[in-house]
């Protein structure tokens, strides 16, 4: 006689309720920005890899990771990967950035945000194949900058009114995504996900005159609400060696389609007054308030190209390549490339990284069974701003912990430390430059929830 059961104590019951509980939150809390970036004007906002903390650390490789060490992980950064999941695995996780803003000219400005990064599951279908779902951040707007003039814009030396021209923006898009990824016979894994990219985008403009009491200043403000569909796949080719086929040379490829998201735009422009105190009124009118015509946005194609090595429990080592074709980004109809006087260009991304754990089985050294991370990229992004390539380089570094495994040795847990320290664009031609430290942090379990017993 035989029979399946599912194996699930109240405290995963708890801790399965507060997690779905963090996706209803983290949903809801992508619709407002965690993040103080300048750059974030252009485009979408600045775009959020897709990536786990434990690749994070390795400096980003994901295209060519699967399983790291005797460890199942979701990385939805190639489906192909959850063809090798053979534990039900949960991720949730967080992040902090620190980010200093420099600017010549103009002091040191610091900020600090907090945000949600992710939630994932997967759950595997046969020996081969497994099913994965969650939540991520895909992009994220939020800045505040302005340009302070004399004489209403005319450099007058006789008009010493000040004049500030200010432009804010704020809002998230978030990213829900379900795959499926498979083996064909004993080398070769492919997958895909289905995702929605969903959210909303505001930004404002304003020119501000508050040394003229009774005078009205504009304020245009466009709201954007985004949604639509998006397709990744991908692929991975492992080449086994060792006695034991411990070793492994794996190949990956991995792409996000080019798609459409529907944008549903509202412009309102409204006028307000200074008090004589120099406080701003509330808006005295709206002048319009307009409800466009739905529209449409262009994403591009983005190909990721990896190689990694393994000894199993022991090492990884990688490598990545990313080409992003965002010359292609069109945003209500207008492309939006440096050569149709944009700001956008191809981007290239160079990832390198690899774990070392020097003895994953040993009983009485903890340190010798964690997980040790170092990684280096290198980001030539999408924005070509004041005749400048906007470039970014960060250091990474990350450590995995394992902790006690279940009695019945059918639940394995680890927390994931990651942090990444580097520097985004450049003083020169009137640019800001940010040096930024984040730090992500996330919990994983793998867990045999369907066992399957025999009675005779």
């Amino acid at each position: 006689m035989q029979f399946y059961t599912l194996i699930m104590t109240k405290r995963y019951r708890f801790f399965i309720t507060i997690l779905f509980a963090v996706i209803a939150f983290g949903a809801n809390a992508q619709s407002t920005a965690t993040t103080t970036d300048p750059y974030s004007r252009y485009g979408l906002g600045t775009i959020d890899p897709i990536l786990m903390p434990q690749t994070i650390g390795m400096g980003g490789i994901a295209t060519a990771i699967n399983e790291i060490g005797f460890f199942n992980n979701i990385n939805p950064e190639n489906p192909a990967s959850y063809g090798l999941i053979h534990f039900t695995t949960i991720d949730a996780g967080f992040s902090i950035n620190n980010l200093s803003l420099s600017q010549t000219g103009i002091p040191t400005d610091h900020n600090s945000n907090f945000k949600f990064s992710h939630v994932a599951f997967a759950i595997p279908v046969s020996k081969k194949s497994a099913i994965s779902f969650g939540l991520f951040p895909y992009s994220e707007m939020g800045y505040n900058t302005q340009v302070t003039k004399t004489g209403f814009g005319s450099g007058s030396s006789v008009d010493t009114n000040v004049t500030n021209y200010v432009y804010s923006g704020e809002g998230a898009l978030s990213k829900a995504y379900l795959g499926y990824g498979f083996g064909i016979g004993k080398h070769l894994y492919i997958g895909a996900n289905v995702s929605y990219i969903f959210g909303d985008m505001h930004q404002y403009s304003s020119t501000q005159i508050p040394t003229l009491y009774g005078m009205l200043n504009p304020t245009i403000e466009q709201d954007n609400a985004i949604g639509g569909v998006n397709y990744d796949y991908g692929a991975q080719y492992s080449f086994d060696f060792g006695e034991y086929s411990t070793q492994h040379l794996v190949l990956g490829y991995s792409a996000q389609a080019s798609t459409n998201l529907n944008s549903a735009n509202t412009y309102i422009v409204s006028q307000f007054t200074y008090s004589s105190s120099g406080t701003a009124n509330v808006a005295a009118d709206t002048v319009l308030n307009s409800q466009r015509a739905n529209s449409k946005i262009q994403l591009p194609q983005i190909n990721h190209f990896g190689i990694s090595f393994q000894n199993d429990g022991h090492f990884i080592v990688g490598a990545d390549y990313t080409m992003g074709h965002w010359s292609s980004l069109s945003i209500d109809g207008v492309n939006e490339s440096v050569a149709a006087g944009g700001y956008t260009r191809d981007s290239k991304t160079f990832n390198f990284g690899g774990q070392y754990t020097p003895n994953s089985t040993a009983l009485h050294n903890y340190f010798a069974r964690t997980d040790y991370q170092l990684g280096f990229k290198y980001d030539e992004s999408y924005l070509y701003l004041n005749n400048t390539n906007i470039k970014s380089y960060a250091l990474t570094f990350g450590m995995g912990f394992p902790l006690a495994p279940s009695n019945a040795g059918n639940s394995y847990y680890k927390i994931n430390f990651a942090a990444e320290i580097g520097q985004t664009g450049t003083v020169a031609n009137g640019l800001v430059k940010e040096n930024y430290v984040t730090l992500h942090l996330n919990f994983v379990i793998n867990d045999k929830w369907f066992l399957k017993y025999r009675f005779e």
